[in-house]
């Protein structure tokens, strides 16, 4: 005895959405938008607990490029004076 192919369908989507009349969407057509002038960055939850919000990152990770930037400019003026 053959089995039957039995189309089962989980379809959620109520009957008065008819999906046929969703025409001309464009992917990806917000994207450039969206993302302009946001950087999501994940840590991790280590020092996420050491940083509880956004400006206490921002102050550290501003510590730390003048930090480095004068450490550079050091290593530059040492660099030409030998």
């Amino acid at each position: 005895m053959k089995k039957q192919h039995v189309e089962s369908k989980d379809d959620d989507l109520r009957p008065e959405y008819d999906l046929s009349e969703l025409k001309g969407g464009v992917r990806g057509k917000y994207y450039r938008q969206a993302s302009q002038g946001t950087n999501l960055v994940l840590i991790e939850p280590d020092l996420a607990a050491l940083f509880p919000d956004s400006e206490s990152v921002n102050r550290a990770l501003r510590l730390l490029a003048e930090t480095a930037k004068a450490a550079s400019s050091t290593k530059r003026r040492r660099a030409r004076s030998a």
